[in-house]
């Protein structure tokens, strides 16, 4: 059995885990990053490179997708919460200002100053649960 999450079931979701997977269009590719993330109201904010492959969203038009999902082998169920949106930077004070900011570091080593925010046009999910 399959259901759609309302908005607020799947930012409840989000609250749950630290980690997700932006996806969009580089070079003619699609790529998918893990990246650790906050969340920011509705958007989410992640630390990254200021040189890497994701550096490049808050100044171009591309349009992201973000996903976290869960799953259970042994109950047969899992559920997967998907934001479309654009990117664009916020600011040191902005990131401090957010609750849990100061836990949350990102696992990746080395300079992760730049901080994008990711502010959604749609959110959506759903839950699969095996019939009993």
């Amino acid at each position: 059995m399959i259901t759609q999450l309302d908005e607020q079931e799947c930012l409840e979701l989000l609250r749950t885990t630290t980690v997700g997977r932006i996806g969009f269009v580089h070079d003619d590719r699609v790529l998918v990053i893990p990246v650790n993330f906050l969340l920011d109201g509705r958007s989410i904010v992640i630390r990254t490179a200021p040189d890497g492959p994701l550096s490049t969203l808050a100044s171009s038009p591309v349009l992201v997708a973000f996903e976290i999902d869960h799953h259970d082998n042994l109950a047969a169920s899992g559920w997967s919460v998907l934001l479309n949106g654009g990117v664009d930077t916020v600011s040191e004070d902005h990131l401090a200002s957010l609750p849990g900011a100061s836990s949350r570091l990102p696992w990746a080593e080395g300079d992760r100053s730049l901080l994008l925010r990711l502010t959604p046009t749609t959110i959506s999910g759903r839950r699969v649960r095996r019939p009993r």
